[in-house]
């Protein structure tokens, strides 16, 4: 449970980012819903097998993923 709680601290601190930096809030809002995905299925129970990983809050490089990450 201490792992949902976590997750849905880093969604929310996302959101607060993005109200303060109006410039990125469509990332930051982004980077939110991956988090509550993260924690709803922490609570279900499954694991997320995605293979794309974000970049660090505020990083401003191409979010694309990479030809290595999509053949994983």
């Amino acid at each position: 449970m201490d792992s949902v709680s976590r997750l849905r601290a880093m969604a929310s601190l996302c959101r607060q980012t993005a109200a303060h930096h109006p410039e990125k809030s469509w990332k930051l809002l982004a980077e939110a819903e991956y988090w509550e995905h993260l924690a709803n299925d922490a609570l279900l129970g499954r694991s997320c097998t995605s293979g794309f990983s974000l970049p660090a809050i505020g990083d401003d490089a191409n979010t694309t993923p990479s030809a290595h990450t999509m053949a994983a």
